[in-house]
C-alpha cells in the first residue's frame, strides 16, 4: 500500500475524531491508529524495496550504456583504422570517431545523470512522506499523553463515607441504604 495514502487515512482518522470541548484535544479511534501505523511499518519496507529496484535499474541502465559506449568506441575504432589507411580522409575519420566517442560519453553521462535524478526523486519523495508521517505519528502521541495527563486533574473525587461497623448495623431501626462505588469516568 502506498505511504502517502496511509498517511491521508491517519491524517482523517485525527480529522474525523470527537474534539475534546474546552481544550485542543480529539479523542481518536486507538485501534484504528494502531493499524494505520503497522501498515505504514509494512509500507516502508515496501517503499525501500521499490528505491532499491530503481538503483538495480539504473546500475542496469549505466552497465547498457557502458556496452554500447564500449561497442560505439570499438566500432570507432575500427572505422578510424579503417580510415587511416586512406590518406584523403585520414583527418575526417579521427575527427568522427572523437565526435562518435563524444557523443557515447554524453549519453551515457545523461544516462546516469537521469537515473541519479529518478533515483534521488524517489528518495527524496519517500524521506518527505516518512517525515510527515513521523510528524503525524508524534503529533498523535503528544496529543494521546496530554489528554491522558490532563485526565486525573479534571477528575473529581468523591470524599469517601464513614463506615458503620457492625454493631451499628445491628442497631439500627431502618434497613441500610447500600451504595455501589464505582470509577467516575468523564
Amino acid at each position: 500500500m502506498d505511504i502517502q495514502h496511509l498517511v491521508d487515512r491517519l491524517e482523517e482518522l485525527l480529522s474525523s475524531g470527537k474534539h475534546v470541548p474546552l481544550s485542543a484535544f480529539t479523542l481518536v479511534d486507538e485501534q484504528r491508529a494502531l493499524e494505520l501505523i503497522d501498515q505504514m511499518r509494512i509500507s516502508i519496507p515496501e517503499e525501500i524495496e521499490k528505491a532499491k529496484r530503481v538503483i538495480r535499474e539504473r546500475d542496469r541502465i549505466m552497465a547498457q550504456a557502458n556496452e554500447e559506449a564500449a561497442r560505439i568506441r570499438d566500432l570507432a575504432r575500427e572505422k578510424s583504422e579503417t580510415l587511416i589507411q586512406r590518406d584523403a580522409i585520414t583527418q575526417a575519420a579521427q575527427a568522427r570517431a572523437a565526435s562518435i566517442i563524444e557523443q557515447s560519453r554524453q549519453e551515457a553521462q545523461t544516462i546516469r545523470q537521469e537515473a541519479d535524478q529518478y533515483v534521488l526523486d524517489v528518495l527524496t519523495d519517500l524521506d518527505d512522506a516518512l517525515k510527515r508521517t513521523l510528524t503525524v505519528v508524534r503529533n498523535g502521541i503528544s496529543h494521546v499523553r496530554a489528554d491522558a495527563a490532563q485526565r486525573p486533574q479534571t477528575a473529581q473525587v468523591n470524599p469517601p463515607t464513614a463506615i458503620e461497623t457492625p454493631s451499628t448495623l445491628e442497631s439500627a431501626d431502618e434497613p441500610m441504604r447500600i451504595e455501589r462505588i464505582s470509577p467516575r469516568r468523564d
